[in-house]
């Protein structure tokens, strides 16, 4: 459990920081399906799918770790 509460933080940093590449570029991603969030007066790209799997990549790296 603990390796999953760690792995959340490098997951939304690839989420952002790629998203952002394809956002700002006009793309949806194909599959990725990025999108523009904005949330109380913050604005952002986003995508979900991008963050499960950067999230699921990175738990499992720290799992193997341990």
């Amino acid at each position: 459990m603990i390796s999953f509460a760690k792995s959340l933080l490098p997951g939304t940093l690839l989420t952002w920081i790629v998203s952002m590449f394809i956002g700002s570029s006009g793309s949806r991603g194909g599959v990725l399906y990025v999108h523009y969030v904005s949330y109380d007066g913050y604005s952002a790209y986003w995508s979900w799918p991008l963050f499960i799997a950067g999230t699921g990549l990175a738990w499992v790296i720290y799992f193997v770790m341990e």
